[in-house]
């Protein structure tokens, strides 16, 4: 037979949990964001390759009047940005949404 909890009786309160995180709490945490900084490290250089193609391709293909070529190289540098604009924020962006929802009732 189920029972139902009324909002605000003390059986309520026993059910709240509670979040606070800490990066240290664990072992290996340490490694663990050593891992996160590198793996940000590689895709911003993976960015700054991809960068350097399109604009390769985005000059020859202008140059040479092949426009598949100039959109193409066009897209991937602006992809390329956007992945390092995302890669750069990530961190900002985690902690707003984090922020945020502490902040809720």
């Amino acid at each position: 037979m189920l029972t139902t909890v009324i909002q605000g009786s003390p059986a309520m309160r026993w059910a709240d949990v509670f979040l606070s995180p800490s990066p240290t709490a664990l072992p290996g945490s340490g490694t663990l964001q050593q891992m996160a900084n590198g793996i940000a490290g590689w895709g911003l250089i993976l960015a700054l390759v991809a960068v350097v193609f399109g604009a390769v391709a985005w000059a020859l293909g202008s140059h040479s009047q092949n426009m598949h070529h100039a959109v193409t190289g066009r897209r991937t540098v602006l992809v390329a940005g956007g992945a390092a604009l995302l890669i750069g924020a990530a961190p900002i962006l985690i902690n707003f949404f984090f922020h945020a929802g502490t902040g809720l009732h």
